[in-house]
C-alpha cells in the first residue's frame, strides 16, 4: 500500500467518525433536548451540551484548520465554556453545520506531508498531523458520548443509532 492509499484511508476515516457518525448523533441529540435541557448544567464540574457544541466546534477549528490547514486561529477557548446560553438550538445546528463543511473543505486539503510534520497546537502540544486527526476523531467521539449519555439521562429515550441493524 502507497503512501497515498494510507493518507486517504486515514482521511476518510477521520471524516467518516466525525462528519458521518459523530455530528448526525448530536444532530439527534439537540432536536431531542429542550432549550433549556441543551443548556442545563448539573453542577459546577461538568458542561452543559450547549457548551459542549461550542468546544467540538471550537477545536476543530483550532487543531485540524488551523493546526492541519494553515487557517488562521480564531478559537477562544474560554469562551466556549463560560457561555451559558441559552444560545438557540437552531444557531448551534447552524454553527455545526458551517463547522462540519469547513472541516470537509480542510480535510480535502491534507496533502502526504501534513501527516508528517509536527505542529504546534496551543502552544504546548507537539503533534504530526496524523496524531492531530486522530486526537480530533477521538475527542469528538468522547464528546459525542458525554452529549447521548445526557440526553438518554434526561429524555429517558433509546437513541437507537443502529437502527434495526442487527449486531
Amino acid at each position: 500500500m502507497s503512501i497515498l492509499q494510507y493518507k486517504k484511508a486515514l482521511v476518510s476515516a477521520s471524516r467518516k467518525h466525525i462528519i458521518d457518525v459523530s455530528i448526525p448523533r448530536i444532530r439527534q441529540c439537540l432536536f431531542e433536548l429542550t432549550e433549556e435541557q441543551i443548556w442545563h448544567k448539573a453542577n459546577s464540574n461538568t458542561n452543559t451540551v450547549g457548551n459542549l457544541v461550542l468546544h467540538l466546534c471550537g477545536n476543530v477549528r483550532q487543531w485540524i484548520m488551523h493546526g492541519l490547514d494553515g487557517q488562521h486561529d480564531v478559537r477562544r477557548r474560554s469562551l466556549e465554556f463560560s457561555e451559558e446560553g441559552p444560545i438557540p438550538r437552531k444557531v448551534l445546528l447552524n454553527q455545526l453545520n458551517i463547522m462540519m463543511h469547513d472541516l470537509d473543505a480542510s480535510l480535502g486539503r491534507i496533502v502526504d506531508q501534513d501527516l508528517l510534520e509536527v505542529k504546534t497546537i496551543q502552544k504546548h502540544f507537539n503533534e504530526s498531523g496524523v496524531s492531530i486527526l486522530f486526537h480530533v476523531a477521538e475527542h469528538f467521539s468522547y464528546h459525542t458520548g458525554q452529549i447521548t449519555y445526557f440526553t438518554k439521562m434526561v429524555k429517558d429515550i433509546d437513541t437507537a443509532y443502529f437502527g434495526k441493524l442487527d449486531l
